[in-house]
């Protein structure tokens, strides 16, 4: 995704070098906004993945906590039984743990559930305590909804986040807001290994980046998500990036659309 991007700054630089968007900010800067989307983006896509990660640890966890050794968090479940809710159960990353995909997460994350994650109709409401993705501290409210299985027995959830945000070491911040359907069609049998899941999301993503540009990305078509590699397999995306609107990302076709003219993209 990050390469495909990449390639519409290119293209947009190239052929509107001169133009203003609404807000008076340069093209430049309103295209910052493309790279800075997919930071966000990817950092809430992680928080989800790890929420729901979690969860389904704790409820087949053997004790409260995990070890704190070197790759691993401290995971806390209050109140500790099998049918006790709403439960609280707090992930504390103490001063920075490295996870397999290279990300080193620091502080806290503390999830609300009113019930089991596969269990539908169960509401699960993550906040966060001075939690770092890498050097971007995390902030925002993240719910989501089991909305039961669809007609293929996937499990669905609906995601909303709300006054989500990411700080960097320059006190530069990025604005977020998402609501879509998670549909998870792959790793659901293997609460313990994250790396093996695959969801389709379908819905729109708003924000404002540190430039003060506002963009939206809608789904035309689901995008097809994978964990390890990091990877989107399909989907078209929508793109309005200020006064920019109609920009046209295929990943199943492995082009961008702009103006109307469709370009090639490959890894």
């Amino acid at each position: 995704m990050y390469r495909s991007l990449l390639f519409i700054l290119g293209i947009l630089l190239f052929s509107c070098e001169n133009e203003r968007i609404s807000n008076g900010t340069d093209s430049a800067a309103a295209l910052e906004a493309l790279t800075e989307y997919v930071t966000v983006n990817k950092v809430f896509q992680d928080v989800g993945n790890n929420s729901g990660d979690n969860i389904l640890t704790a409820e087949t966890s053997a004790s409260a906590k995990s070890s704190n050794i070197k790759d691993e968090a401290i995971v806390t479940i209050e109140p500790f039984d099998l049918s006790t809710f709403p439960k609280t159960i707090t992930i504390d990353y103490g001063d920075g743990v490295l996870g397999r995909d290279g990300i080193t997460r620091k502080g806290i994350i503390t999830i609300i559930s009113t019930n089991w994650y596969r269990v539908e109709g169960s509401v699960h409401t993550t906040t966060f305590t001075n939690f770092y993705h890498n050097d971007y501290k995390v902030e925002g409210i993240h719910v989501a909804e089991n909305l039961g299985e669809n007609d293929d027995d996937n499990l669905q959830f609906e995601v909303t986040i709300t006054n989500g945000k990411i700080t960097n070491l320059e006190n530069e911040s990025i604005e977020y807001t998402e609501n879509v359907i998670r549909t998870w069609i792959a790793g659901e049998t293997t609460p313990f290994n994250i790396w093996d899941d695959e969801y389709l999301f379908e819905g729109s993503q708003f924000g404002i980046s540190s430039k003060g540009v506002n963009y939206s990305l809608t789904t035309d078509e689901a995008l097809h998500f994978t964990l390890l590699p990091r990877n989107i397999e399909s989907g078209i995306l929508d793109v309005t990036l200020g006064i920019f609107s109609g920009i046209k990302i295929d990943y199943t076709e492995s082009t961008i659309t702009i103006l109307g003219v469709s370009y090639p993209f490959g890894d």
